[in-house]
């Protein structure tokens, strides 16, 4: 069988991503996802050492060309994958700070899988399906101004592919 590599959630979705708080990185405050209510956010978990981890470059890059439109990232580091996020919270900011310079938003580590994940993984899982469950570090989710799941991109997907740049634009405020 051959898995589909992007799918898009029902209109009929109960809840949003508004439902969903995450905690900060840093300062162990409350990131409720509704404060960013008619923004788009781009939701990755991420891991310091990880094959994937510079793609960090090109989110902070999206984050900077898009945030005056209401893009949002928000990374979400887990330690799911391959044990690859073993650091302190402190630790994953200044790896973030130092070598990518990142300055959106960044939430405390959760699980992303499984029984044990947030509830907005949970939340998002039961929407796609398992095939749009992460798989592997820096996964992303788009959510809409609405706050519905628009789509989903798997690892491999680059910040700066084409195809989730289209995504991004075309669900952006004009």
């Amino acid at each position: 069988m051959i898995w589909p590599f992007t799918a898009h959630a029902t209109d009929t979705q109960a809840g949003s991503a508004y439902d969903y708080s995450f905690t900060t990185l840093i300062g162990n405050k409350p990131l409720p996802l509704a404060q960013y209510k008619g923004k788009v956010l781009l939701v990755v978990n991420t891991a310091s050492q990880c094959g994937f981890t510079p793609q960090y470059k090109g989110l902070e890059a999206l984050y900077e060309k898009y945030r005056a439109r209401g893009l949002v990232v928000i990374g979400v580091p887990s330690n799911d994958f391959g044990s690859q996020e073993p650091g302190s919270s402190e630790q994953i900011a200044n790896f973030c700070q130092v070598n990518y310079g990142v300055s959106f938003p960044m939430a405390a580590k959760v699980h992303v899988k499984g029984d044990e994940a947030h509830p907005f993984y949970q939340w998002a899982r039961e929407r796609f399906g398992l095939a749009g469950a992460p798989k592997w570090n820096f996964h992303k989710y788009l959510v809409g101004p609405d706050g519905r799941l628009v789509d989903y991109f798997h690892s491999t997907t680059e910040p700066e592919s084409p195809r989730l740049i289209k995504a991004i634009e075309a669900v952006l405020p004009r």
